[in-house]
């Protein structure tokens, strides 16, 4: 790969995934949807959620981890890019883990199915699809550190 522009939009997309699992780590719900754009899908078949555009994906993605979840992390790994010019679709593989309010416990293994969109603001998701590969809700033995009084 010598292009490059072909290897700036790669980086790009990459980094576009990161800052998906970052904003939603950090419960940042603006920073989150402005990374869609304005009429993308987000769809989520495990848990039969669709939210269409900015709007939804924002107040979908709000309501689930402040009304389902205690805690979730992600953690995501590359996976491929073929681009298109102004568009690209790819594929990123996601470990998610967490607690749900209600105690249960929840890791997972997704592939995101992605469209992307290059616009005036970067590129932006126009379309992901998480698809659950595995799935283990046998209870978690560790939890969030707690603090100590000691250094």
């Amino acid at each position: 790969m010598s292009d490059p522009q072909a290897i700036a939009d790669r980086v790009e997309i990459e980094a576009l995934r990161g800052e998906f699992a970052d904003a939603g780590m950090m419960r940042d719900f603006d920073r989150l949807a402005a990374l869609f754009t304005p009429d993308a899908v987000w769809r989520i078949p495990a848990v039969d959620a669709r939210f269409d555009g900015r709007d939804e994906i924002r107040a979908g993605v709000e309501r689930l981890l402040e009304g389902f979840w205690a805690y979730l992390l992600q953690a995501p790994h590359p996976g491929m890019i073929r681009l298109d010019g102004d568009t690209a679709s790819g594929r990123a593989y996601v470990l998610s883990f967490g607690q749900t309010r209600e105690g249960g416990s929840h890791l997972n293994y997704s592939v995101y199915h992605d469209r992307y969109q290059r616009t005036a603001d970067g590129w932006r998701f126009a379309e992901r699809v998480d698809e659950v590969k595995y799935l283990d809700t046998t209870p978690l033995t560790g939890s969030p550190p707690h603090a100590t009084s000691d250094p």
